[in-house]
């Protein structure tokens, strides 16, 4: 029998009429067949109203009657949800983390899960009741009750999801689901039916915080099905999971308090990323859209965008890098904003770029900065224009049309991880190893693409279309484009370098050759073999120590950057062919991947 594990947040548990209302949804599902877990959070505002109360007993609470306090909470909504199903004439049992099987050490307020048993919950929906879980708790080996930290109830949920192999984790919030883009500007802005992990998580760390990204990248780990539904009506909400569908753009998503920064006139030599790296995390300063151009006549320029309200701190940082290497100039500016494109079907579709780019040259938008991923195209533009853009884009690709509904609970065609075919034994060892690495780390994975040519056009004109015709007339060629970075400008030439497969890059030349001819002064350089790593993981901007780590470990490996470019998932270095073996070596080590590497 199918099991489907359904969580419920506070606001979705906030009061009587909505407890009953969750439990009306377990209720139907398991008629319809299913065996079904639910995982319940405190209701509403009550983990503030305890909080509260703490404060009013001791400035500096024990953490670990914080964590006894605060387990209540789930305590009450999971006991006052089974009385709500029973009213309905079914059959339930509600559960602490404790008794769930969940077994943590003994860090309160943030303990890591040590083993997950699921005997009692499948002797309980053997018997034919719903499972009530507590959220965001455990109990330690001395019977000390903990709680999980950030995220912890729907880390209970993935984790159980994983555990008894369910075939879909419905988390009900209280919006529709994830949308194109943000309706409140956009009005013709569509509910997605059907999302690819990575496009979840790329649009969940541009603000789509409809889940904690750490349980996306789980689920994903594990291939869980994961639907985001509304609390508050019948609609399907958004799935998430391994899909064959490769739409090419699934959304957009806008930045607008952006400042830029521009290093310029640094030396061309290893380690002076790391240094701009190092002095930005020592301030904790978040970083976005980096970009790393190739370098000329031996100086390299390096830009960033910050949040605006950082600004003035970000420039001391600067201010202090360029005394460190001794060489550089400043440069600044604010009124910007970032406009995101985001889908899975980029990786074989030769045009994204192109389309967008033509699309804002219709509206005269210059972009000032390009960075992109795999799946998503980030550009710079004019706040004032950001709506305009935004609006642009989003009708340009045809987004305001529906797009289809996804299957009905219970989905049939649901592939099965790898780790599902260990014994139960192994399979629980593999999760609780996962969720202890999901804790400590941001970085999953390290990548080398060693398959890949650089071209670049240096000094051509920085004026709406130039971007849009050279990579329209790539695309028209069938060539696929992967990493696309072009630079601040001050000077009215600007410079484009982008990444092709090696056995394209002699028509590339052929193509962009004949562009460049039409430009007073343009040029065209290349690479024909380069080395591209990558590091993969989640909230690469907002952990600053990422970027500290991965130039670190490449300098002090004597590894020279030629270009960068980042994406909220994804930062990746071009390096010197000969240098991409020791590069992975070094970053692997760097992030503790070894064992994976």
């Amino acid at each position: 029998m199918s099991i489907i594990v359904q969580k419920f947040g506070g606001t979705s548990v906030a009061n009587a009429e909505k407890i009953r209302a969750a439990a009306q949804r377990a209720v139907a599902a398991k008629q319809a067949g299913h065996q079904v877990v639910m995982v319940v959070s405190a209701r509403g505002k009550k983990t503030d109203e305890l909080v509260r109360l703490a404060a009013e007993m001791s400035e500096n609470p024990a953490a670990r009657e914080m964590d006894m306090l605060l387990s209540t909470g789930e305590q009450e909504s999971v006991s006052l949800m089974a009385m709500a199903v029973h009213s309905l004439g079914e059959k339930a049992v509600s559960l602490t983390g404790g008794q769930i099987g969940i077994t943590t050490d003994s860090t309160f307020s943030r303990a890591r899960i040590e083993s997950i048993s699921t005997d009692r919950i499948r002797k309980h929906l053997d018997a034919g009741e719903i499972v009530i879980a507590c959220g965001f708790q455990g109990i330690d080996p001395e019977m000390n009750i903990t709680t999980l930290g950030r995220g912890g109830s729907d880390t209970t949920a993935t984790a159980l999801a994983a555990a008894l192999q369910a075939d879909e984790c419905q988390i009900y919030t209280d919006v529709e689901g994830v949308f194109t883009t943000d309706p409140r500007v956009v009005s013709a802005a569509r509910k997605v039916s059907l999302l690819a992990y990575d496009e979840m998580l790329e649009l969940a760390s541009l603000g789509a915080g409809v889940m904690h990204s750490r349980s996306i990248e789980f689920a994903k780990k594990f291939c869980v099905p994961l639907r985001v539904r509304p609390s508050f009506d019948e609609g399907e909400g958004t799935l998430i999971a391994n899909t064959g569908e490769q739409r090419m753009v699934a959304g957009l998503a806008l930045a607008r308090n952006e400042a830029r920064v521009t290093l310029a006139d640094l030396p061309d030599q290893p380690g002076v990323t790391s240094c701009i790296f190092a002095c930005m995390a020592k301030r904790k300063i978040p970083v976005d859209m980096v970009v790393q151009n190739v370098a000329v006549d031996g100086k390299a320029t390096v830009s960033f965008t910050v949040q605006e309200g950082e600004l003035a701190d970000t420039l001391t940082a600067a201010n202090e890098a360029i005394k460190i290497l001794g060489a550089g100039t400043i440069r600044s500016g604010t009124n910007v904003a970032k406009l995101s494109v985001v889908g899975a079907g980029m990786r074989n579709h030769s045009g994204v770029a192109a389309q967008m780019f033509d699309i804002l040259l219709k509206k005269g938008i210059n972009l000032q900065m390009i960075t992109t991923s795999e799946i998503k195209i980030s550009v710079l533009v004019e706040r004032d224009r950001c709506d305009e853009a935004l609006l642009a884009v989003h009708e340009g690709f045809c987004m305001e049309t529906a797009v289809p509904q996804t299957p009905e609970i219970g989905i049939q065609q649901k592939t099965k991880s790898p780790e599902c075919d260990q014994s139960e034994d192994q399979l629980l060892s593999r999760i609780v190893s996962k969720l202890a690495k999901m804790e400590d780390i941001v970085v999953s994975e390290v990548q080398l693409d060693e398959s890949q040519s650089r071209v670049t056009l240096h000094h051509i004109p920085d004026v709406p279309g130039t971007c849009a015709e050279i990579f329209t007339t790539v695309a028209n060629k069938n060539i696929m484009v992967d990493m696309i970075v072009q630079n601040v400008s001050d000077t009215g030439h600007a410079e484009v370098s982008f990444t092709v497969q090696r056995t394209d890059l002699e028509n590339c030349l052929k193509l962009v050759g004949e562009l460049a001819s039409k430009w007073d002064d343009a040029t065209v350089s290349h690479e024909p073999e380069i080395g591209k790593l990558t590091v993969v993981g989640i909230g690469l901007r907002t952990h600053t120590g990422v970027g500290e780590k991965m130039f670190k470990a490449l300098a002090d490996a004597n590894i020279n950057i030629q270009m960068i470019n980042t994406s909220e998932i994804r930062m990746s270095a071009v390096v010197a062919a000969d240098q991409g073996k020791t590069g992975f070596k070094v970053l692997n080590k760097a992030f503790n991947l070894v064992e994976e590497a």
